[in-house]
């Protein structure tokens, strides 16, 4: 028995099967299984909260803009998903999964991966963190979550961003939106990219500006995967990202206040929330600041 027994007879794909069930690492808020039957079958069973929850998830999204993904070859296929109780069925893909230095050293598979993932068909939903941001903050007042020293001390820099980067909206792509390291596997071929629960149309400056911001990733690695992506050098494209990156990591902060909140993960949520937190704080009161604001503008 693994604990799941009941949950997994209950998927249709999975049902009266021998099963061998072995839990996979990483994952804040889901729990991923590798469920391989006797007749073959080798998938991965992601198992969440149905709901949105406090964190902004739609399932139904999660699910459609999976199969958009797997669509373009860089998602993985999709098996099952059963509507209403937190269940996606995905192929399990073979490979290694990321580490933050593996963005840095394939920055040119990297942004191949992602021109492919954001030439699918419409994903269902719109990702907007200057909104997400805001809704996060709703509700981490009406719960009484605690917030880090000094947050708010960047609500100024964070408004000028925003304004910076509305001067010169960039046209909407399917985008993953939630592109830390360890949603990368890595076979040896073309990358594959995991775990759909953010995605949405966004602008693709905010994707790499994310992906690198999780990465930790130097200002040069950011403006050297920008011009990869859109294949020019325009010190406005990497400005536009380190923009987006600085908004992501202020608004994940949030997220992170939330998760300690709400208390289900042992986690040191807090830890976590606070190092976004100072690498935005960082960027904000650095030398390039202001010619950040001004080459996201355009101006």
């Amino acid at each position: 028995m693994t604990g799941h027994d009941e949950v997994l007879d209950g998927i249709p794909v999975l049902a009266g099967q021998a099963r061998h069930v072995t839990r996979l690492p990483g994952g804040l808020t889901n729990t991923n299984l590798r469920v391989r039957t006797g007749t073959g079958l080798d998938v991965v069973v992601r198992l969440s909260d149905p709901g949105t929850g406090l964190l902004g998830v739609d399932r139904h999204a999660e699910f459609v803009n999976t199969l958009a993904a797997a669509g373009t070859g860089v998602g993985a296929p999709v098996v099952d998903y059963l509507g209403g109780r937190g269940i996606l069925v995905v192929a399990f893909l073979p490979g290694r999964t990321w580490g933050d230095a593996d963005v840095a050293a394939n920055l040119p598979r990297l942004a191949t991966a992602l021109r492919r993932l954001h030439s699918a068909p419409g994903f269902v939903g719109r990702f907007d963190m200057t909104a997400l941001r805001r809704e996060y903050r709703r509700v981490v007042d009406e719960q009484g979550f605690a917030i880090p020293p000094g947050y708010d001390d960047l609500e100024p820099a964070a408004e000028r961003a925003e304004a910076a980067l509305a001067a010169r909206p960039e046209p909407l792509v399917p985008c993953h939106n939630d592109l830390l390291a360890a949603n990368v596997l890595d076979d040896g071929g073309d990358l594959r990219i995991i775990d759909y629960e953010y995605s949405g149309m966004n602008e693709p400056s905010f994707e790499l500006g994310n992906a690198a911001a999780e990465a930790g990733l130097d200002h040069e690695a950011l403006a050297e995967l920008c011009a990869v992506y859109h294949a020019r050098r325009d010190p406005g494209d990497a400005a536009r990202a380190e923009l987006w990156g600085f908004l992501a990591r202020y608004g994940w902060t949030l997220w992170g206040v939330i998760q300690e909140g709400r208390g289900e993960i042992d986690f040191d949520f807090r830890a976590w929330a606070t190092e976004k937190l100072d690498a935005a704080r960082e960027l904000a009161g650095g030398p390039r600041w202001e010619r950040l604001l001004t080459g996201a503008a355009g101006s």
